[in-house]
């Protein structure tokens, strides 16, 4: 995946400011940032978009969850943060890896789009 800018980014061949590193998974910082906590959680396995993940991937999939859920825990959003994932470019996913973003810091409104 020499063209996937998260596949560069976890091989460090792109800088990034990285929050997060762990066997399966990372997690930076948004370089366009919608709220005042705004990280990506990456897996380092190449999945272009949530329809493309077979049940396989499952654990996975919860462990991005999780991963969010810690990060959110230790920037003390407990009152309040959102987990997205965009799937496809009509849901505004412009990076063909799945990442899961995790904002915080402000209220957010409804409905997200």
């Amino acid at each position: 995946m020499d063209e996937c800018l998260f596949c560069n980014i976890i091989a460090k061949k792109i800088p990034a400011k990285f929050e997060y590193e762990g066997n399966s998974l990372v997690a930076i910082q948004d370089i366009n940032p919608k709220a005042p906590v705004h990280l990506l959680v990456i897996p380092r396995k190449h999945i272009s978009r949530l329809s493309q993940a077979e049940e396989a991937d499952a654990p996975l999939l919860g462990e991005m969850i999780l991963c969010g859920k810690r990060l959110a825990e230790e920037r003390n959003l407990e009152e309040g943060f959102r987990l997205i994932l965009n799937n496809g470019p009509k849901a505004g996913q412009s990076v063909f890896h799945i990442h899961l973003h995790l904002l915080g810091g402000r209220v957010m409104s409804w409905p997200p789009g």
